[in-house]
């Protein structure tokens, strides 16, 4: 479902208030007869209660089982009737939802989204069946290198901070949470004043304002948030082992970013790209894969979220060659943070990140995403418009500095799997304890 290009669609971005004061951003496109709509409310895990993380997550997917006067059969019949795509997640900052239509059937659309969020039943056996599923897939993590890598990550880099915690919740966390705390975290997450939207699609203004008084305007004026203190990703080199019985070895590793609003943020975003985020093209793949064959793929990201930011990496390999691979990864990234990047490499990374703008914006779907996405990093209504200049204005003295910064102290590592000398022993060998 083709829009036009980015710099088009940009110039067509309205700042919509409706008739009641809910804001959202809006493109009007009547190139295909749908409606998309991307909104999240402030919150997400981190309103979790301490001892219950996962509450959020159990509310996201539990939110479209019933509501209003239809149970949950009904409601998801009425959904796959009318071809309506409704979701819900619940990520660090943000309860999230997405609602796709037809033009034809947009009403009905924004009326199962309104009962969603305002008169979720949340009946006991709709909470159990989706609670086993939950459990059951917190059961297959335990086995899971990357989960077990993850959630090893995140503990060492945030402690006892809400960041640290599983966002899907724990074994020991899932089985304790009842309808009353999903009633709970309803009432104090899902208000108007945290509310961002975004709607891309054919729909006039005066249509758009109706709908979305009619499907956001009974929620409570004001959330009443958990205060989220800002957080420092704890400082490299940390190592940590976790002993696995797995055919390959998974080896996460990072450090703490860039948040969103750093003046340098954008010479960061360049050259992570460069380092790792650039997929064949990259230094990572180059070295652990192309030079050397220790993994099939490497790759290398940047995170920023409202209380802090991370660099983040993964790859995967064999067991005896896992130290071998974390030396090159460890080798070069001291090497891009003591020399940065060439000017040949920030010149080629800032074409592909200029071009790659128009592909990432190519449906009505993915530039709802974008503008939601832009709102809640507190970026101008005209960002598209200025990103390209903004990439083009860094330097190569902004890529070393940021280089520097990034990755001059090292390495947060977690390595899953067979310790090396036990690749090649029976599995019922017992591996040297995590260092």
């Amino acid at each position: 479902m083709p829009l036009a290009t980015p710099s088009h669609a940009a110039a067509k971005i309205q700042h919509l208030v409706s008739p009641g004061g809910i804001e959202a951003w809006f493109v009007q496109d009547a190139t295909v007869p749908l409606i998309a709509m991307e909104y999240a409310f402030g919150g997400g895990a981190t309103q979790d209660p301490a001892d219950k993380p996962g509450v959020g997550n159990l509310v996201a997917d539990l939110i479209d089982e019933g509501s209003g006067d239809l149970d949950s059969k009904t409601f998801h019949e009425h959904l796959d009737r009318r071809a309506i795509e409704l979701s819900f997640s619940s990520t660090r900052d943000y309860f999230r939802g997405s609602l796709r239509m037809l033009k034809d059937n947009r009403d009905e659309a924004f009326d199962l989204l309104r009962m969603a969020l305002t008169s979720p039943h949340f009946e006991s056996a709709d909470v159990e069946r989706v609670r086993a599923q939950v459990i059951s897939g917190l059961r297959r993590d335990t086995s899971n290198p990357t989960s077990l890598a993850s959630r090893k990550f995140l503990e060492i880099a945030f402690g006892n901070h809400p960041y640290g915690r599983q966002a899907n919740g724990t074994l020991e966390s899932v089985p304790k949470i009842d309808a009353a705390d999903l009633r709970d975290y309803v009432r104090r997450v899902l208000a108007k004043d945290t509310l961002k939207i975004a709607v891309v699609g054919d729909v006039d203004p005066a249509t758009l304002g109706k709908l979305l008084d009619q499907t956001f305007g009974g929620l409570p004026a004001k959330a009443s948030l958990t205060p989220v203190a800002d957080v420092d990703a704890a400082k490299p080199p940390q190592r940590s082992f976790i002993p696995l019985d797995v055919p390959q070895t998974v080896v996460m590793f990072g450090g703490p970013g860039f948040k969103r609003h750093d003046p340098n943020f954008m010479a960061a975003y360049v050259v992570n790209h460069i380092l790792g985020g650039g997929g064949l093209s990259s230094r990572l793949y180059r070295e652990v894969r192309e030079k050397r064959g220790l993994a099939y793929s490497v790759y290398e990201s940047l995170l920023w979220m409202d209380h802090s930011a991370l660099f983040i990496g993964n790859t995967g390999t064999r067991a005896d060659r896992a130290g071998e691979t974390v030396d090159a990864i460890t080798r070069e990234i001291r090497r891009i943070a003591e020399e940065g990047p060439t000017q040949q490499e920030l010149d080629e990374a800032k074409s592909y990140l200029k071009g790659s703008q128009m592909l990432a914006l190519d449906t009505s779907s993915k530039l709802a995403s974008a503008l939601l996405q832009y709102q809640l990093d507190q970026l101008p209504i005209d960002y598209i418009e200025k990103r390209n200049a903004i990439v083009d204005a860094v330097t190569l003295d902004d890529a070393k500095k940021a280089a520097q910064r990034l990755w001059g102290q090292g390495l947060l590592t977690v390595i899953v799997g067979r310790a090396p000398q036990a690749a090649a022993q029976p599995a019922a060998a017992t591996p040297p304890a995590a260092n």
